[in-house]
């Protein structure tokens, strides 16, 4: 998965999935839960030039919003990983907890 930065410093980040199909999500914010290091990521709109002609993803319908586990690739930049289950229950548990105390 690359990052990116773009508009005020938002950082991007390409998703590819098993077709070799690229998704691009921005970082909304980041969550550190139980030593680990979480982001919660919003798929860019289609329209912006991140989706392909044609796309059949499902996009438009609604606004796709996943949690990455945030860990440090070999090479110094950050890589985004699917949590486990145990994980992106926990990370639910906080962004619940602090949408609630705003």
């Amino acid at each position: 998965m690359a990052k990116h930065e773009i508009e005020d410093e938002d950082v991007v980040v390409c998703m590819t999935d098993e077709d070799g199909n690229e998704f691009y999500y921005v970082e909304e914010m980041l969550l550190e839960v139980e030593g680990g290091k979480f982001a919660l990521l919003t798929e860019l709109p289609a329209g912006e030039g991140h989706h392909p002609a044609g796309c059949t993803c499902g996009c438009e319908e609604e606004d796709a919003v996943i949690i990455a586990k945030v860990v440090p690739g070999e090479d110094g930049e950050d890589t985004y990983i699917e949590p486990t289950d145990e994980e992106f229950e926990k990370v639910q548990e906080t962004y619940e907890a602090i949408a609630e105390a705003e």
